[in-house]
């Protein structure tokens, strides 16, 4: 099972932007649909944002138009752009494969908070 490492969470006021990176193993990453994952405090662990092998993204509704997903092939990396943020968008967030649950390995995440 492919693993990954998660890098660029912090502390950010409200309106700010922040650029998360997930460093992903060479075997068949280019192969692979990957995804985004968010964890709110009180909140199970959900998928808002994901993109195919062949660079199509897709974003839950609450993130469009703010985060901006993208991958290169030729690094391994995965990338998160987030811009406009709100406290609501405060958590720990991981990358993943799609379509991983609870049960899959995931890893320790970087957390983002959103507070002035």
């Amino acid at each position: 099972q492919a693993q990954f490492t998660e890098s660029g969470g912090g502390l950010v006021q409200p309106g700010g932007s922040l650029r998360l990176a997930c460093s992903a193993p060479g075997y068949g990453f280019s192969n692979l649909a990957m995804g985004w994952y968010r964890q709110g405090p009180g909140r199970t662990r959900e998928l808002i944002a994901h993109i195919t092998s062949r660079f199509q993204a897709v974003y839950r509704d609450f993130v469009k138009d703010r985060f901006t997903i993208s991958r290169d092939n030729a690094k391994n990396m995965l990338y998160l752009q987030m811009t406009n943020l709100t406290p609501g968008d405060t958590g720990m967030y991981y990358c993943n494969q799609l379509g991983r649950g609870d049960g899959d390995w995931w890893g320790q995440g970087t957390q983002v908070t959103v507070a002035s």
